[in-house]
């Protein structure tokens, strides 16, 4: 059959604007940021720095964005996000020449960061919180005394400390207490510590008689920030507690123990005090590192440095209990995940930071079970000795607007 030339150039049109409209669909749409901390050279004395991915709406794999930044210090160990994603948080540990700080970054809807203020608690930051209302950042600090600091927070500007409380285990004024990892109640009414006893937690040293090393410091939040121990803080929290999470109904408190291989449930009670849940603790992977729940409080996710892998529970909604998702409860990561997090935007895609691996591992959630697969062409390529991560939505600021 032959075509006329008016024929084969309307063909020829159709097939280019079927082209298009193919490549429209397949276009990448980006639904979040990820801020990724890390080490630009090898070793803790190295500078800092930020990375930006962009993620994938569809398949949540991973690109890079902006150009890389300085964290504002050495060896950065944690980072936050404000609630209305403007404003994000890094704390630089430093090095023993090098004191640590907490650096504060404006962050635009386009996911460029700019440094704007910073403090120094005094001691090295270990951990970072922002309360819910954007109205208090907290720094968990100390590697040889453990403290608490509240910081106003003014449209993000870190103000001077409102509040600084020393964490101390009744009966051992004078042991070491190094703390881990701190989160904010969504309520906004209490904080939390995580801190073991560096004097009873010593493989290879001397130790103290104390039973247990690990424990959780409470403290309620009141007028001006001021922090009050909560009533029977602290609390026991296995042997060597290394991050924790609170649920968004600020019903549950979640803490893993990197000594025992396991993820301790607590209920809230009163308002601040935490009570064990009965049937607990409960199983993880070998020296579990970092834990995060989904923004819907379906889901935990608890990354184990040992293993290289993530473990994912489904919690009970009415007594917080966590139990294995159907299907696969572990999936393998890089070598040795410190950090985890569910993206901003849909709370269907988890990543993991991979320590030793230097990179970044990516997971597409079921959002009906919890249970997750790989993304995409992961694990992703990151700096040296990535530690710490946190997800934007695309457009923080636009977002904020939306009402139903």
């Amino acid at each position: 059959m032959k075509f006329s030339k008016l024929s084969q150039l309307i063909l020829v049109s159709t097939a280019g604007l079927l082209m298009a409209s193919l490549l429209t669909a397949c276009q990448i749409v980006t639904i979040d940021y990820v801020f990724v901390a890390n080490s630009s050279g090898s070793g803790s004395s190295s500078a800092g720095q930020i990375q930006t991915y962009d993620v994938d709406s569809e398949s949540g794999a991973l690109r890079v964005g902006q150009p890389n930044l300085p964290s504002g210090g050495t060896n950065p160990v944690s980072m936050a996000i404000s609630s209305d994603f403007a404003n994000l948080y890094v704390a630089n540990q430093g090095t023993a020449s090098v004191g640590g700080n907490v650096v504060h970054f404006a962050l635009a809807g386009n996911g460029v960061l700019t440094q704007k203020d910073t403090v120094t608690p005094g001691t090295a930051p270990v951990s970072l919180a922002v309360n819910q209302a954007g109205s208090y950042l907290y720094v968990a600090s100390g590697t040889n005394s453990a403290t608490l600091t509240a910081y106003p927070l003014s449209s993000g500007t870190m103000g001077t400390a409102a509040a600084q409380e020393t964490l101390t285990v009744p009966g051992f004024a004078g042991d070491i207490i190094v703390p881990t990892a701190v989160t904010a109640l969504a309520n906004n009414n209490a904080v939390y510590v995580t801190a073991y006893d560096k004097s009873a937690y010593n493989p290879g040293g001397t130790t103290t008689s104390i039973a247990n090393p690990g424990w959780i410091f409470g403290f309620t939040v009141g007028s001006g920030g001021a922090l009050t121990p909560a009533a029977g803080s602290p609390w026991k929290a296995g042997v060597k507690p290394t991050a924790v999470a609170a649920d968004p109904t600020s019903r549950f408190v979640y803490a893993t123990d990197f000594a025992s291989n396991e993820l301790i449930g607590y209920t809230i009670q009163s308002g601040s005090v935490l009570s064990f849940l009965i049937n607990g603790p409960f199983k993880t992977g070998n020296e579990p590192t970092a834990v995060v729940i989904d923004p819907r409080g379906k889901y935990i996710y608890v990354t184990n440095a040992l293993d290289s892998s993530v473990s994912t529970y489904v919690i009970d909604l009415a007594t917080g209990t966590p139990s294995g998702s159907p299907g696969a409860t572990i999936n393998s990561t890089d070598t040795e995940p410190v950090a985890v997090i569910v993206d901003a935007a849909l709370g269907r895609f988890v990543y993991t930071a991979n320590h030793l691996g230097n990179s970044i591992s990516g997971f597409r959630m079921d959002t009906d079970t919890g249970a997750i697969s790989g993304t995409q062409a992961s694990p992703y390529p990151a700096g040296a000795n990535p530690t710490a991560l946190v997800s934007v939505p695309h457009g923080n600021h636009a977002i904020q607007t939306i009402t139903p």
